[in-house]
């Protein structure tokens, strides 16, 4: 008859087994912030922070969430911490940290500062070593953060029109604008370039309609123009280009054409 036998492990093999196992248990790190003060935790994090290492602060600042929860400092350590993320690079964790705060916190004092906050992370002007090369500008980039950036700064000067953010956010709220009507210019001269005449008169009223005042309104107007001259609708050529002249008697586009500009429009400070 077969009997199966279970054969004994060899003591070798656990011996080997409880040396990795006391490894193991041995090489786990041991929280030097155990013992800290929320105070202290605080200091440690702010200090890492203004010396630049957002990415050792901002677990530093988690700790205190949690130890001082349900206190002041923990609202401080939120906001800080999400300001630490933004500048560590990770803007879809700051923008986590600070919805999170505005939902736990809708009456805090430092709500309008929440918002700004908000309103900057998603606010990008920072266009990267080599942008001088390629001359793109913020009309030229994906508008969805621009448009959330909007969103954020809008309700902070509508809820407090007093907040020492009040000022810095209606300036951004301008330059959001001016980058979204440009956006769709250049969208606009992007169609006109590939002859695709219809599709840039199209876009180009997207800006007319959505957008007043802003400097992207002249091209828009010109390149209606140079496409409705394109299609040999020299009625809705005269009409627009009337238009143009009315609006800007001065304007570069009559004389030279399109021509980048050496200082983008769009940078205001």
């Amino acid at each position: 008859m077969f009997r199966t036998q279970l054969s004994a492990v060899p003591v070798w093999l656990a011996l080997a087994a409880g040396v990795a196992l006391t490894a193991g248990c041995s090489s786990t790190k041991e929280d030097r912030t155990a013992n800290w003060s929320p105070n202290r935790l605080y200091s440690e994090a702010k200090e890492e922070a203004d010396g630049g290492s957002y990415d050792k602060a901002v677990p530093l600042y988690e700790k205190l969430e949690g130890r001082a929860a349900g206190t002041p400092l923990a609202q401080q350590a939120q906001l800080d911490k999400a300001y630490a993320q933004y500048k560590a690079g990770d803007r879809t964790q700051a923008v986590a940290t600070l919805d999170r705060f505005m939902k736990l916190h809708p009456a805090s004092a430092a709500l309008d500062y929440a918002l700004y906050l908000k309103g900057v992370v998603n606010f990008n002007d920072d266009l990267g070593m080599f942008s001088w090369l390629t001359r793109q500008d913020l009309s030229e980039r994906d508008q969805k953060a621009a448009k959330e950036s909007f969103l954020a700064f809008k309700e902070l000067v509508e809820r407090f029109p007093d907040s020492r953010y009040a000022k810095d956010a209606r300036d951004r709220m301008r330059y959001i604008v001016n980058s979204l009507a440009q956006y769709e210019v250049h969208v606009a001269r992007y169609y006109y370039s590939r002859g695709a005449y219809l599709a840039a008169i199209n876009r180009a009223q997207i800006a007319l309609a959505d957008y007043r005042e802003v400097p992207a309104l002249e091209e828009a107007l010109y390149i209606m123009v140079q496409s409705y001259d394109a299609l040999g609708m020299t009625q809705l050529r005269d009409d627009t280009k009337r238009v143009l002249t009315t609006n800007y008697p001065n304007s570069e586009y009559l004389v030279s054409g399109f021509k980048r500009k050496d200082d983008p429009w769009w940078k205001l400070w």
